[in-house]
Parts: structure tokens; sequence; C-alpha cells
């Protein structure tokens, strides 16, 4: 996994922390007959084609986020593009395959196996006897050595992002051979086929200044299908050109060209025809499989949408339009007669310009699949209410995973399942749903632990002037909140005033009222409340609890409604994040919990608020790993003490963790038991959920658009793209496609490198 937006030296400010060590754990994830890791919920959907269906040359004009800071995958700066870019020009020992697992790579290496675990592990590697740099020298035990030098952590005058594995390795040498690599492990490293994926030359890892500074803006010497030609970023691209001393098949294109393009231009870029290849969102989606959809002979429309959905009608006049056209045609009324000719006119010109943009469009094809990354509820542990672990469980019993998962799936064609697993994803080995160590959703035993936390249904709140903020509520950065509060002389909750005290409002959307009863079988009330003769504008003593029924109303306590700040993304891109956040605030009000929604750049999401701590909820994603004992350990270890005084969280934003957890991943790190390693993993899985201090949802989906004759392309789910098998399609050549995932209800629109520390994302 690799990092965007935030490194994981971020600094971090000092904050509170409440162990969630302390909680009981019900059944946990244990092996049963039936293997629990399952099936990936989708297959990748690249177009597959066989090299020899291929022509030969061309260039792929492939859209990416950024053009990257640097080229090196182990500094902090580097992001998608760095990875992308690394995949392709430099050596990996090893591969993830369609489940998520690391497959060795023979272009590089015949075997790799561990040989000795007494006294010491000692991993024994042998090379590709054709394997060479594009300088002409072997890769060998050189380079190993460097890279592990430079990641060990001994040398402070690297810039590194991480050093999880090399600082486990006690020495690197020669083998029997040039072509062998012989590692001696100073502790056990059950993840040892993490490391040297990518493996960068001893010219990149030899000096400091060459690791800080040498490899950002130019690879000189590199080993894959491809080499890097240039860093232009005036131009704002990477342009990768085939490599003269690669070994292996050749590769298919002549060019690779990543260009930086912002996700709201790039449906612009794909009508000029600039583009092959670019992630798109689902409005984007929808566009272009209308544009390539079957279309009625007659009028040039689509018959059928995006889904199967109907198309819709012609860009054309009505007929009673049409009439009233005629009539004023006729009449007296010249200047009415010419404004509906120009009026006329402009709808023409509105129908061919839709026309040569649906005509741009129908030479490209989605392909969508998962990608492998989850987007979660972050709950900030740190501080406030949440800070309170049975607060934070009554946030997720609160929560129908399901339906937030099909509201961004469903409508995709995609498979609607929500995640259970902090650790692995459907199809990967580690996997399996620990998430009944939380408990099922359940609005009864959700307000039952928030009662228990002594909030109370309907409690006094202060008045504003007193200086009081609602618990959890922090200011939008513009100033603009609309903080809900009590106007009341005395600090007396009103009854039934839901628009106060960070009132509920009128209980949610449709959907979340016919869900009401979830689990319990107790009917939620819309807000209006009449239970007990309770009619509106009733004024309840101070410290009294609403009346039995009112479940919508507002919770407080010490006179402070229960209020939380919701921090979202603002930018293109992140839609589907905020109808999600809608979505989880309407169960939330069921509860009585209330919240407040802050939008911020997106520049600023991870490193002015998630990374600093700055928020209540929020959500991200984290890529799936093939190896999550060392990737997610620092993702959910227990922050310490920094000799600064700060709070070092590494990459565990909700600053929620537990000793507990922290010894089930170094046991797991540790033993060369696979079986044995799996079971340690789930069972720290299952305790990340009981301490709730992120909530999975659902896996991300992937969405690409790419030019109907280009395969081996498009979304790759877990597979690391082959880049050098990407290609055109011969005349008359065709590629394969996906059949419906499993769980969908409609077929596909016709149409992670290991060794890299982990990232969070604020996409979809």
């Amino acid at each position: 996994m690799s990092h965007v937006g935030v490194g994981p030296r971020a600094v971090m400010r000092s904050v509170a922390f409440l162990t969630a060590g302390v909680l009981a754990v019900p059944a946990l994830a244990g092996c049963t007959s039936e293997d629990p890791a399952g099936k990936p919920l989708a297959e990748q959907d690249i177009a597959a084609a066989a090299r020899a269906r291929i022509a030969d040359g061309g260039t792929l004009r492939w859209a990416v986020d950024s053009v990257p800071d640097t080229l090196n995958a182990f500094q902090s700066d580097a992001d998608a593009t760095t990875t992308r870019v690394a995949q392709a020009v430099l050596p990996s020992m090893y591969r993830m395959d369609e489940t998520g697992s690391p497959v060795r790579n023979p272009d590089y290496l015949e075997s790799a196996e561990v040989v000795d675990t007494e006294p010491k592990q000692v991993v024994v590697y042998k090379l590709n006897q054709q394997a060479v740099w594009s300088d002409g020298r072997e890769i060998g035990a050189a380079d190993f050595a460097a890279q592990w030098r430079a990641l060990s952590g001994k040398d402070s005058a690297y810039w590194t992002a991480r050093n999880a594995g090399y600082d486990r390795i006690q020495k690197i040498e020669r083998g029997a051979n040039d072509l062998e690599v012989k590692v001696t492990f100073s502790r056990p490293y059950a993840d040892w086929k993490a490391l040297f994926s990518p493996l960068y030359p001893k010219d990149v890892m030899g000096t400091p200044d060459a690791f800080n500074d040498g490899a950002r803006r130019s690879l000189e010497v590199t080993a894959g299908p491809f080499a890097v030609k240039k860093v232009d970023t005036k131009s704002d691209q990477v342009v990768l050109t085939g490599n003269p001393r690669w070994w292996g098949e050749p590769a298919k294109l002549d060019k690779i060209v990543l260009r930086a393009v912002p996700r709201d231009e790039r449906v612009s870029e794909l009508v000029a025809g600039e583009l092959d290849l670019a992630e798109i969102d689902p409005e984007t989606a929808d566009e272009v499989t209308l544009a390539g959809a079957p279309r009625d002979p007659a009028t040039g429309t689509p018959l059928m949408g995006p889904e199967g959905s109907p198309a819709p009608g012609p860009q054309g006049r009505s007929a009673a339009e049409a009439l009233r056209s005629w009539a004023v045609a006729n009449g007296s009324d010249e200047d009415a007669a010419e404004e509906e000719i120009l009026a006329r006119e402009e709808r023409r010109e509105a129908a061919a310009k839709d026309r040569r943009r649906q005509k741009a469009l129908s030479g490209y094809e989605v392909r969508k699949s998962l990608e492998p990354a989850y987007t979660q509820l972050a709950l900030n542990g740190s501080k406030g209410p949440l800070a309170d672990e049975r607060v934070r469980r009554a946030v997720a019993r609160a929560l129908d995973r399901e339906k937030l998962a099909e509201a961004v799936l469903k409508p995709l064609g995609l498979p609607a399942e929500p995640v259970g697993s902090h650790l692995a994803l459907s199809g990967q080995p580690a996997y399996a749903d620990g998430s009944g160590a939380l408990g099922q959703q359940n609005a009864k035993e959700a307000r039952a632990l928030l009662a228990d936390a002594g909030w109370v249904s309907g409690g006094p709140v202060k008045k504003a002037d007193e200086g009081e903020k609602a618990a959890g509520a922090e200011k939008d950065e513009k100033g603009d909140k609309d903080e809900k509060k009590s106007d009341g002389d005395d600090g007396t909750y009103i009854v039934g005033e839901d628009n106060k005290n960070g009132g509920s409002g009128d209980g949610g959307n449709d959907d979340a009222k016919d869900d009401a009863d979830r689990e319990s079988g107790e009917k939620l009330s819309s807000g209006k409340n009449t239970a007990q003769g309770g009619a509106p504008g009733a004024y309840a003593p101070k410290g009294t609890a609403a009346p039995a029924g009112s479940v919508a109303a507002p919770l407080a306590k010490d006179g402070k409604a229960l209020t939380l700040r919701f921090v979202l993304p603002s930018g293109p891109g992140s839609e589907a994040l905020r109808t999600v956040a809608d979505r989880i605030t309407d169960m939330l009000k069921e509860i009585g919990i209330g919240t407040e929604i802050t939008k911020v750049p997106d520049e600023s999401y991870f490193k002015d608020h998630i990374a600093a701590g700055e928020y209540d909820l929020a959500l991200y994603s984290w890529p799936a790993s093939a190896f999550p004992a060392t990737d997610a350990r620092p993702i959910y270890a227990k922050p310490v003490p920094a000799a600064d005084g700060s709070l070092n969280v590494a990459q565990n934003y909700t600053r929620v963790g537990t000793d507990q957890v922290d010894q089930l991943f170094d046991r797991a790190m540790t033993t060369l038991d696979r079986k044995e390693a799996r079971d340690l993993l789930r069972k720290a899985d299952s305790r990340i959920w009981a301490a709730a201090g992120s909530i999975p949802l659902y896996q991300r989906p992937q969405l690409t658009v790419a030019r109907e004759n280009l395969a081996n392309a498009g979304a790759f789910g877990f597979e690391t793209p082959v880049y050098e098998d990407m290609g055109y399609l011969k005349k008359g050549a065709q590629g394969s496609r996906p059949s419906a995932p499993a769980g969908s209800s409609a077929s596909p629109s016709p149409s992670s490198s290991s060794g890299s520390s982990s990232e969070p994302s604020s996409g979809s």
C-alpha cells in the first residue's frame, strides 16, 4: 500500500486516549469446515486477450490523479502514480493474484524459500539468470543489501516512510553463486514475501543523497518491461517507453503516457479523444454506457439507458410544443414567431452537440469491478463522547451496513455486501467476518448503551450564551455552521421541538423510517412526540427523561446535547461519501444522536482533520494488503506517548487501540505457520470490531473507461497489472469480459503493490 495525502511521519498533536482493552469480546472468528475467506465478490474486468491477438505498437494515454512528487515508493510523499510507475519499470519479487495473495514473479525470481528457522530464519532467493538492470548489470545481492540498509531504520539520514520487515533483517549475503541472495533475519518474520517489491538499484538506495533526492524526478536505471523516459511537470505527465534490455515477453505498447487529469475534467478529455484509459465517476460511467447502447434507427436515440433503464426521449419538441409553434408562426405576433425560430435552432444545435458527444463516447466502454480497498466510518476515540466505548458501540449498532453498501454499489450493478473484516477482503486468505464481536444492528440495544453511558433522551441542554458547545461539536472552518441550540430561558428541553438541542428533525428519510423497527421490534418515532399525551410544546422538568416512545428525541448529558462533528471532503469525486454520510446521519437520528456535517477542502481533509484528530466521525478508505500483519498493524496499533509528550498514533487516526490487539499482530508477524497466522489475524480483527473505533462499510467500486479495442487493462481488482500485455487488439479480434458478479442485478456494460506503506483515501 502506498501513501496518499498524509505521510506516516505527520506530526500528531497530544490527545487523550481511552483504551478499550477491558471490553469483553463475544465469540471470536474461528476455523470451520467451510473456508471463511470465500471468493472475491467481483472479477477483474480488463477485456483479457491473449498476446497473439494484440497488435504491436501504439500509445496508451492513461489518466492519473497527479504527477508524482517522487518516483521512490518508499518515501512519505509517494502516491498511487508512484506505484504505477514502479510496477512498470522495477523488479518485484512477488505480484498479487486474483485473490489478493502474493505469487512469485518468474521474470525476476526462480525460487524463494525459508531454508532455516533455527537459530535464525534464513531465506534464499534464486534470481532469474536473465534479470539485468537497464545499464547491463546483473540484479543481485548488492541491490538487496543496499535496499535493506536504506530501509532498516538504523540511519536517520534516509528519509524513509517505513521500515517494517527490513528492521528484522540481520544480514544479506551472496549465496552459492551470483544468482543467489541469502537473507538472515534477527527475528522471525512471517511476511518476508513483502520485502524487495519493488526492488530499486543500489544506485538509488546506496547513499542518503541518492535515496532522498536522486529518484524524485527520474530513474536512470530500471529493470522492467518499460523505462522512465521523462517526468514532464509542465505538461503534467510521466512518459514510459519500452526497455530494450527487457528479457521477458516484449511490451506490446510502444509508450505509456500517465497524464494528470482532474476527475471532473476526464469526461471532456474523453469526448475530445485525448484519453484511452481512466478511472471515472458513476455519472460519467452512465453517460459512456448510454453512448454505446443500441439506438433507434429512426431517431438515433438510445433504446436503453444505463443498467437497463429506459432511455430518455429524443432531443426534440413535444406535440403540444409543435402546435404552439405553428400557432405563433401563423399568427400576427412576428416577434414571438422569431423567438420560436431561434429557440428551435438552439434546440437543434444542442441536439447536434449531444449527438457528437455521444458519438465520441461510443468508442469507449465501461469496465467495472471492486477495488482492493474498503470504505470505513472512523470514530475518533481520543476525546468527547466517542472516548466512551459504549457510545462508539452505540453508533456502530445503529448502522444498517447493508443499506449503506447498497446505496453505493447497487446502482452500479456491483455486489452490495458489507465488508466483515478490517484486515482483509472477501477472497483473501485472512478474511473472515468478525463483525459478530460487535453485534448486529439493533436500535434498542444502541439506545441502552447510550443510557448506560449517562445520555438522557430529552435531557436538559444549557443555553448557547453560557459558552457551552454541544458535545463533540466543532465550528466549521468557514464559521458558517448551523448549530442547533436550545433558546429556552432556563435550559429546559421542550418536548416535540425537534429543531432544538441538536434536534433529530423528522427522524430521517423514507428508507430510514421503513427500517425503524430494526432487530428490536420497536416502532421508531418520527420525531413528533405524542406518546403519553406529550403534545408538541409541552415542557419537561430539568433532568427528566423524555416519555417512553420518544426514541428519536435528542440525547443530553451534563447540559450538552450529543452532537457529533461529521467531517467530509468537499471536492468532486466525493459524492458517494456525502450520500453515505447523509444515510448515516439519518440512522443516528433514530437513536437520538445529532450530527453536524462539516465539508472541508480535499487537500486539507487528511492533514488538518483526520491526522490531526479534528473530527468525531469521518469516512475514508484503506487498501487491502496481502500482508496485513505488517501493513495493518500501524493502522490499529495502540497509540503511545512520543518523546516530545505528544501521542504517536502512527496511522491509527481513530486513536482507538488495545495491548491485546498489538500482541496478536506481533504473534501473527512472527509465526511462520500460515494457518496459525490467519487465526491470529482473525482474532485481532474481532477485537478491533469490539473496540468500535472503525466500522468497515463496503468495498470500493472500481469504475474505468477504456477504448473498446484496448485489451488487458481496466478494472484490475486485486491483480497487479501486467504492463507488457496491455495493447490494442488486432482488427477483428475481441477481448473477453467477466459475467455479472454474484449478487448483481445487471451484467457488465458492454463496453497494490506489496512492500509500500498503507495509505488512506478519501474517495468513495
